[in-house]
């Protein structure tokens, strides 16, 4: 989906200044319990965002707020320049929002195939399916079978291409490696990498922070709830930057 066509679905116009997705200012909550303190992130179209940070910091939250499943007690998330942050997940989605969750995503008791034409924008069921083997050419051998008998790399492979012939303009991602084979993982993130030349503006949260900061853009450190680091992604991996705000052992 194009900028012009997202901001069509969106009611406003794309301008070259206005970021695909911004949070601005959003604070949020569990109960009592305070998970987001006034983040404020920008992801341009066609580009990659790292968002980092330990376990606890607030990064699936973030994610939560911008797809709409949860609602902010503060702040504005916006797209395209509109203001999105009262509107569903629904809404959000047919504006080119496409949120893959942490666990795979995936209609379990539906087939492989069937999953891909729930989601598939063009509505060319052939075309559909050329488009997500040509991605994961594995899913090509499983068009018949439930997406619950898969193994955890080929469930994370449907969900992925499913966000992929949705046609989306924007794409949060939270944590496509997790559980994953490593030879499944160079599959993911190579699958990350099409969707920048696609044009798609890419949010990622992934548990191997430096693979993700080398495939991204621009990079945002959460810790405990806040913003830490905002800047070029290829910053915090220099001068031992990636060190003071991650610490050492974090892949």
């Amino acid at each position: 989906m194009t900028d012009q066509r997202t901001a069509a679905a969106m009611g406003t116009v794309a301008t070259a200044e206005a970021p695909a997705l911004e949070l601005r200012g959003v604070s949020a909550s569990y109960g009592q319990t305070a998970v987001l303190r006034d983040v404020s992130l920008r992801v341009a179209p066609g580009s990659v965002t790292a968002l980092i940070g330990p376990n606890g910091a607030g990064k699936t939250t973030s994610l939560r707020v911008a797809s709409g499943l949860m609602r902010p007690s503060s702040g504005q998330v916006l797209l395209y320049g509109t203001d999105v942050t009262r509107r569903p997940p629904a809404r959000r989605a047919k504006g080119g929002l496409c949120h893959v969750p942490e666990g795979r995503g995936v209609y379990r008791n539906l087939t492989v195939r069937e999953n891909l034409l729930m989601q598939s924008a063009s509505g060319d069921p052939g075309e559909t399916i050329d488009i997500a083997t040509g991605v994961f050419p594995r899913l090509g051998e499983r068009l018949s079978q439930k997406a619950g008998t898969l193994s955890g790399g080929e469930q994370q492979m449907l969900a992925l291409s499913a966000a992929y012939v949705a046609e989306p303009s924007v794409v949060l991602v939270d944590e496509p490696s997790l559980g994953l084979a490593p030879i499944i993982v160079d599959t993911v993130f190579e699958f990350l990498k099409t969707l920048r030349t696609k044009g798609v503006a890419l949010l990622c949260v992934d548990q191997y922070a430096l693979r993700t900061l080398a495939i991204a853009d621009h990079a945002y450190v959460l810790r405990r709830g806040e913003i830490v680091y905002d800047g070029a992604a290829a910053g915090l991996v220099e001068d031992n930057m990636f060190e003071k705000y991650i610490g050492e052992g974090t892949h």
